[in-house]
């Protein structure tokens, strides 16, 4: 086989692997879960004193599970969703045309449920990986200082 052959399959055999190994770590490199050393309810009080001291607005904490019991009837643990959102962070990301689509992750939702194993949990988007998924102010905004100020909203639950 011919040198170009060889680099030809091995750039392909490596696009492949690359692809599939993304494809696979995409949701652990997305989202990530945290155990909480609180229940449901305190740990969602403590993420929202500690958004609110950062300046956050705290824009809802919705049930989910009561929701889906209410319209399908089906009956789940706890899974509260926190809605939060900073206003400058908001403005600085939307005021571009271009970004506006980011609009469908806002406000920034950290999710705190429970698991048959009776542990708490916090769920968060990887704001800073978003972010540079972005790039732009999105990068900057998302990737920095949204991304910082997530970690000191569970500061409490990471190890």
């Amino acid at each position: 086989m011919s040198n170009i052959k060889q680099l030809l399959l091995g750039f392909v055999i490596g696009i492949f692997a690359v692809s599939i190994l993304g494809w696979t770590q995409a949701p652990s490199m997305m989202l990530k879960e945290h155990v909480s050393p609180y229940g449901v309810k305190e740990t969602v009080e403590k993420i929202k004193a500690n958004a609110l001291k950062e300046g956050w607005v705290v824009s809802g904490v919705k049930p989910l599970h009561k929701s889906v019991k209410k319209h399908g009837g089906y009956d789940l643990l706890p899974v509260m969703l926190i809605n939060l959102c900073q206003p400058d962070h908001a403005y600085n990301i939307l005021k571009s045309g271009q970004n506006k689509i980011v609009s469908v992750m806002m406000p920034c939702t950290i999710s705190v449920y429970q698991k048959k194993d009776g542990k708490t949990y916090i769920g968060t988007m990887n704001a800073g990986l978003l972010g540079t998924m972005f790039g732009g102010d999105v990068a900057e905004i998302m990737g920095n200082t949204v991304a910082e100020q997530q970690q000191k909203f569970i500061a409490f639950a990471l190890n």
